[in-house]
């Protein structure tokens, strides 16, 4: 297989891959399923929803916008479990269709958080509620609240007319996490059948919908719903990348061209390395011997003497006697170098500056 081939072959691969890990490993939006009952999860309410079938209370999901739920014979109540903190205000759609008799209950409304305990048990009829959380709201009158302490409200109601709108700060009132508490349970079903009315669940909400809904809404068909996910702009992402990658494997720029390999320098690269090595180890004496024997010979060649090394005195009378320079520098680094002891990096450099000197003269 050639080379050309293989790489498109391995690109088509990875980008499969990123399909299927935003398919299958992308985590889902926990807010929108938390409250619904069709959620089996400790913040689902599937457990209290079989509950309430159990005790024969008419109880159905209602998975159609809220303007669609306009009661003609009986009053309704509207169970509302919220992902977040909603707010305690009520749309004019919402207050309108209150008014008129109907009762809603909202789980999840918005409080600020006190210093009351996270979990608490409160007294009820139905037995100890078990609440776990700090929120409370704290502009509800006495005769309003339905469940509370002193730090404020944890359920309480208000009254619109013929109808009523029911709080609560926390959305886990009767959540699966609490199918040991019973109290809990019964709790809840005391508030949305309180009036006999018929009781719905909003699961539209939590993104459940009826089959006319979602054709109204265009998302019948698999077309509409891939253009309405996430899914959508990766498949636009992945044919712009294959499209590119096929156009470059058909048209090239130019022809490949080989980089040069750098020549390495053996002998800068030992001495680099030796130098690092001898710093560390703080052997400046040995640099010091080694240099100024070096210095040294070099000089004398200079001056005609040979390789042997001289005398220090020796060395300055043929310096005098040659240059006719004064003998006081050449006699500082000889002088410095027969020491045979660590000198300070300072004191190194200005003896290497001075044999400089002293190689230029």
């Amino acid at each position: 297989m050639k080379r050309s081939n293989r790489l498109a072959w391995m690109s088509a691969i990875a980008l499969a891959a990123i399909v299927l890990l935003n398919l299958f490993v992308a985590p889902n939006n926990t807010k929108l399923n938390t409250g619904s009952t069709y959620n089996r999860a400790p913040d689902g309410y599937g457990a209290w929803y079989a509950f309430m079938q159990h005790q024969g209370i008419s109880i159905k999901r209602w998975q159609k916008p809220f303007s669609d739920l306009q009661p003609k014979n009986s009053p309704v109540t509207l169970l509302q479990i919220s992902g977040y903190q909603r707010q305690t205000t009520l749309y004019s759609q919402e207050r309108e269709w209150v008014e008129k008799g109907n009762t809603l209950v909202i789980l999840g409304a918005g409080a600020r958080v006190t210093e009351a305990e996270f979990s608490t048990l409160q007294k009820s009829p139905q037995g100890d509620i078990k609440i776990d959380t700090r929120r409370r709201y704290q502009k509800a009158d006495s005769k309003e609240i339905n469940l509370g302490d002193r730090f404020g409200a944890v359920v309480w109601q208000k009254n619109y007319k013929q109808g009523k709108v029911i709080f609560s700060t926390t959305p886990y009132l009767a959540a699966n996490a609490y199918q040991d508490y019973l109290s809990n349970f019964k709790y809840l079903a005391s508030l949305v059948s309180e009036k006999n009315n018929t009781v719905f669940v909003d699961e539209y909400i939590h993104g459940y919908k009826d089959a006319d809904v979602r054709k109204k809404e265009s998302e019948g068909d698999l077309s509409s719903f891939f253009a309405k996910t996430p899914l959508f702009p990766i498949i636009i992402q992945v044919g712009i990348l294959l499209s590119v990658l096929i156009w470059a494997q058909n048209r090239r720029f130019g022809k490949p061209v080989a980089l040069e390999t750098p020549v390495v320098d053996n002998s800068e690269a030992y001495i680099q390395a030796l130098a690092g090595v001898l710093q560390k180890a703080d052997t400046t004496d040995f640099v010091v011997e080694m240099v100024g024997r070096q210095e040294q010979l070099q000089l004398q060649k200079a001056l005609g003497l040979g390789q042997i090394p001289l005398e220090p005195q020796a060395l300055i009378n043929f310096w005098i006697q040659k240059t006719g320079a004064t003998p006081a520098e050449l006699d500082a680094v000889l002088k410095l170098q027969s020491r045979k002891q660590p000198i300070s990096e300072r004191d190194l450099l200005s003896w290497l500056g001075k044999w400089r000197i002293i190689r230029n003269s």
